[in-house]
């Protein structure tokens, strides 16, 4: 039998009920007025409250994930963006703490951002985590037997070529990136882009905040990564060596989520967002990706400076 504790880990949320994300925004006078609405997250749980006249957004971080010094560098990051006039939404101070708790939940508040999805096509650490999703997928009763063998093999070999290209670009200047900078945490608006969710920021190389930008062609891509340049180097200068490490950063990624589904499975949100993840169709076709992506750290880079 599961005992209590174990269920807590893999149940996290199981006790934030609507009544008490309301009683911890009435306990730090917020002052409620019954609107809550759950927003797309999964990983933490996140919900738009109504406070009279004004709406803001209670982010509840997920147990034992960050430790409380994690959380709080987060927000010392996101302000010295906000200082620097940078649109990024950044948490407010309340009573001097940016970072509250209620009953056995830790979670912060945030004004509410008006905008919508961006146009673009308008006028170190990172082996090792792939090395770990390897092993939670391996681990993983999800990962059909029949395919283990193979995954092993071709998840090895990948990695193995994501290193060599690290190598090969070295030495690469690490920085402090948003880290998951992809078009679901942008939102635009009269201003510009605004930043969200930076719960991934972390130090690494500056290409990483910019390839999950790009989609489409060949072409379009191209030429989406120079229009990107022209606004990126009016502020900081871009190393060419990094554009090796767009399809290594990629294969990382696709390793990464994987291994995330899997360790967060017992967690009854993704079972409901990923249920393919149960079928062996997926793996097979998770594999070819995988394979896919190992021809592709191989080819010459598509971007150029």
């Amino acid at each position: 039998m599961i005992n209590k504790r174990r269920a807590a880990e893999l149940r996290p949320f199981s006790g934030l009920t609507p009544a008490v994300v309301l009683d911890a925004a009435a306990a730090f006078g917020l002052e409620p007025d019954g609107r809550l609405f759950a927003l797309n997250s999964y990983e933490n749980r996140v919900y738009q409250l109504g406070a009279g006249e004004r709406q803001l957004v209670l982010k509840f971080y997920r147990p034992a994930r960050w430790s409380d010094a994690q959380i709080l560098e987060e927000h010392q990051f996101t302000a010295e963006l906000a200082a620097a006039e940078l649109l990024v939404a950044a948490p407010l101070v309340i009573a001097g703490q940016s970072l509250l708790r209620y009953r056995d939940f830790r979670f912060t508040v945030f004004p509410w951002m008006r905008g919508r999805a961006p146009e673009l096509d308008a006028p170190e650490a990172l082996q090792r985590l792939g090395w770990e999703a390897r092993a939670q997928v391996l681990a993983s009763e999800l990962l059909p037997e029949a395919l283990r063998e193979r995954y092993s093999s071709v998840s090895g070999a990948l990695l193995e070529r994501v290193t060599a290209a690290f190598t090969a670009a070295a030495p690469v200047h690490d920085i402090r990136i948003h880290g998951d900078c992809h078009l679901g945490n942008l939102l635009w608006e009269e201003r510009g882009p605004q930043f969200v969710d930076l719960d991934d920021c972390a130090m690494g190389p500056r290409v990483q905040d910019l390839w999950m930008m790009l989609s489409g062609s060949a072409d379009e891509q191209q030429r989406q990564w120079q229009e990107l340049l022209e606004g990126y180097q009016q502020f900081a200068d871009f190393d060419f060596r990094e554009v090796l490490l767009i399809e290594p950063l990629r294969a990382l990624r696709m390793l990464h989520h994987a291994g995330w589904v899997v360790s967060r499975w017992e967690d009854p949100a993704f079972p409901r967002a990923f249920p393919w993840a149960a079928e062996p169709r997926y793996w097979e076709g998770y594999l070819n990706d995988l394979l896919e992506q190992h021809a592709a750290i191989d080819e010459p880079p598509l971007l150029q400076g």
